[in-house]
């Protein structure tokens, strides 16, 4: 048994509990799991919440409780926990037939059973034409397995529930079949309904009058099977809703080849440490996170971040476990195994969103915690009103029936989990990570997106993009031999400088190489004594630009870039321009978020010309750019437009951001970031593209938006079918059709969260 997890640090470094995860059994409906959570909840320092779509409890606890006691309290109530087991060494043994399939498994064979037994009893009530003599006799052989057999998931649930003094949804429906089989017993043994020759009438309402030659088998039989045909269909539809997660958690690879010494050695992925070197071939799935220590491929990341084309990676580059080699044979070294990886991490994240509650499901769930009961008393009033109105013993019990039936409070409890379970699970498949239901909460209300620009709206990498070259000189010459003495440079810039020039041809070598610092560097290329710097710097050595350089480095800075000087042998003889490149799809990423109602913000470090000209590329009004704000001052830009009544969101990468995340009201990390800041924010974005950011708003609205509409067509359900079944407008067959309907109905409302489409 493992350990529980996670415990949580408070500003002062103490510990505020422990949380652990419960695995629940024996819950059938909302009721159920406001419950157990009322019980858990009611320990000294517990804070539980749980989930009834998912079938967990997440709780948090401290002082002097311990585990046992939390599984005793779950069992006290009426139903079974566990505790999650850790994961075997071998990971690559068979695959076994899980619990959650062997359940589905047997409630299918009971529809079935149910199902084929219940469809001559039907037929037979509702066609008088084919009631033969004594057919009310088999009608009774044929229903009475199924109001006993296919019924016994609710009447053994309803007697844990009454031992414990509670009541839930399979109270309703133990009750309402019951009753309605002891009122057809009591007709054909001791009434008049036995006797050959009687002959029944279908209706869809309750006809008053009624005696004891009526009888309710097809009522009891039909409920019965529809509730399990429901069942049935919310079970199978819950575990498409987290399919999701598991498609996530499947991707991994189950085996890799390590190297020991040379030789390769195929182990199963658990056994990979830290520092160990494996080998990728083409078609092959990474093991783990890591390094590239030898090879050079392209990597598929579409499965995992929903990038489509693959990512070319060399010795010295990151990658991702769970990603294809769609390459040539890499070798990697291990940086992250386990839990630590990306994949765990985005799982993690996924199923902890999908355990949470939004604030609309929690007064759901005050709600179904005191319905059970009211609906009893209703039914108790129906059956006690229609006898007083002299409607017949018959007619008032089918009514209260009716009531008991049609009064389901599972469309509550699956209104708001299995909505998240799509939403969430269809965004882990988009490269959207969303940590909680309160967040999207956050997402409607939101109407100012903060934008960092380095890394967000910009790649955060400088380029050399132009080559300017005096009169007479050669270009290419100026940025070859640039090239090559910032080749002995460590400054971004200098990186730059090289990259660029490397690529369209080789460099090279450098001689007497001598950095100036804040300036820029001197040495012998070819023979030529060479300076690349500051203008400052070559005016120092008495380099001056001539007009049409010094012309072309201030257009540059005009347009927000970054200007090096270049000479050599006693003269100015280019300009190399660098810029942080702006992303080719922040444009239309912006033009996107303004049409979500949302108004975009600019916040950098840099020089307000750089600011002001990104923003002027990407559609951000000039009005809207903060710039040259250091990194502590980013939470105060937040602050400041919080102050004005904006609710706001931040999108950034760095660890420079990540105060600002945790402040805005909604922080956006961009996946290719640092941790720290994903671990401040609201949304993860895996991939690096700010039109992920207007997917994951666009997607958190949705996905509220189903919960908002599951839980407005679960409570006006209710309130319509109640007065309808008390009034006699509803035959108990029809009511329990109508009841399977509407659990059936939130659940495929949420499903179609799995067609939501990427702008990408």
């Amino acid at each position: 048994m493992s350990t529980p997890s996670n415990q949580k640090a408070t500003a002062d470094g103490s510990y505020d509990g422990t949380d652990v995860e419960l695995a629940l059994s024996g819950m059938t409906c909302a009721s159920c799991a406001n419950r157990i959570e009322r019980k858990l909840n009611k320990l000294d320092g517990v804070t539980a919440s749980v989930n009834y779509a998912t079938e967990k409890a997440r709780v948090r606890y401290a002082g002097g409780v311990t585990t046992d006691d939390l599984v005793a309290t779950v069992e006290a109530a009426g139903y079974a926990a566990t505790l999650p087991r850790d994961e075997p060494d071998e990971p690559d043994r068979a695959p076994e037939e899980t619990p959650t399939d062997r359940d589905l498994a047997a409630l299918r064979q009971r529809l079935l059973v149910s199902a084929v037994l219940t469809v001559p009893v039907v037929v037979l009530a509702m066609v008088p034409a084919w009631q033969f003599t004594y057919w009310q006799w088999l009608s009774l052989v044929l229903a009475a397995p199924v109001v006993v057999w296919g019924g016994l998931p609710f009447h053994r649930a309803t007697w844990t529930n009454l031992r414990h003094g509670a009541a839930t949804m399979d109270t309703l429906v133990s009750m309402g079949t019951l009753a309605a089989f002891g009122w057809s017993l009591y007709a054909l043994f001791l009434g008049d309904a036995g006797m050959a020759g009687t002959t029944h009438s279908f209706t869809l309402t309750i006809e008053r009058g009624g005696g004891t030659s009526d009888i309710y088998l097809e009522a009891a039989a039909g409920v019965v099977t529809f509730l399990l045909l429901g069942r049935y269909l919310e079970h199978r539809s819950k575990r498409q809703a987290g399919a999701a997660l598991h498609a996530l958690l499947d991707l991994g690879a189950k085996d890799v080849s390590v190297l020991r010494g040379r030789e390769e050695v195929r182990v199963p992925v658990a056994r990979l440490a830290v520092g160990d070197r494996f080998v990728v071939r083409p078609g092959e799935k990474l093991a783990t996170d890591g390094v590239v220590v030898e090879g050079r491929s392209a990597v598929d990341a579409s499965m995992l971040t929903g990038e489509s084309v693959p990512v070319e990676v060399e010795t010295g580059d990151e990658v991702t476990g769970a990603t294809v080699n769609a390459g040539g044979r890499l070798v990697v070294e291990a940086t992250r195994v386990g839990a630590d990886t990306q994949l765990a991490q985005m799982a993690r994240l996924v199923e902890d969103a999908q355990s949470g509650k939004a604030a609309v499901q929690r007064l759901a769930d005050r709600v179904s915690g005191v319905f059970v009961p009211l609906v009893i008393l209703i039914a108790l009033g129906t059956l006690v009103g229609w006898l007083l109105s002299g409607a017949g013993a018959a007619a008032a019990l089918t009514a209260a029936v009716s009531v008991l039936i049609v009064a389901c409070p599972c469309a509550l409890g699956l209104a708001t989990p299995t909505a998240l379970m799509v939403g969430t699970g269809r965004g882990a498949q988009l490269g959207i990570l969303i940590k909680g239901p309160e967040v999207l909460e956050q997402t409607r209300r939101v109407d100012t997106v903060v934008l960092d620009k380095t890394g967000t709206v910009t790649t955060g990498q400088m380029t050399l993009t132009e080559t300017h070259a005096a009169t007479g000189e050669d270009a290419d010459d100026v940025r070859r031999l640039a090239g090559a003495l910032e080749a002995a440079s460590e400054h971004p810039l200098a990186r730059a400088i090289t990259d660029g020039a490397r690529q369209l041809t080789d460099l090279p070598s450098v001689d007497n190489f001598v950095n100036v610092e804040g300036l820029g560097v001197r040495g012998e290329v070819e023979g030529h004594r060479v300076v690349v710097g500051r203008p400052s710097l070559l005016a120092n050595d008495g380099l001056s630009l001539p007009d049409e350089l010094r012309a072309r480095a201030d257009d540059a800075a005009d347009r927000g870039l970054t200007t090096v000087a270049v000479g050599w042998d006693g003269w100015a003889r280019g300009v190399v321009v660098v810029a942080d490149q702006i992303k080719d799809t922040s444009a239309q990423a912006v033009r996107e978020l303004r049409g979500l109602g949302l108004r975009p913000v600019l916040l950098t470090g840099d020089h307000h010309r750089v600011a002001h000209s990104v923003a002027a590329v990407v559609g951000i009004h000039g009005d809207d750019v903060v710039a040259e704000v250091l990194p502590a001052e980013k939470v105060d830009i937040v602050e400041s437009l919080q102050a004005n009544g904006h609710v706001v969101a931040m999108v950034g990468d760095g660890v420079n951001d990540a105060a600002a995340l945790a402040r805005a009201d909604l922080g956006l990390a961009m996946g290719t970031g640092t941790d720290v800041a994903i671990q401040a924010s609201d949304l993860t974005l895996v991939r690096g593209d700010l039109r992920v950011a207007v997917d994951a708003i666009r997607l958190s609205r949705r996905t509220l938006s189903v919960i908002r509409s599951n839980l407005a067509w679960a409570f006006g359900y209710n309130v319509a079918a109640i007065p309808l079944a008390a009034a006699g407008l509803l035959d108990p067959m029809i009511a329990g059709a109508a009841m399977a309907f509407s659990s059936v109905s939130v659940v495929a409302n949420s499903l179609r969260l799995r067609g939501f489409r990427s702008m990408l």
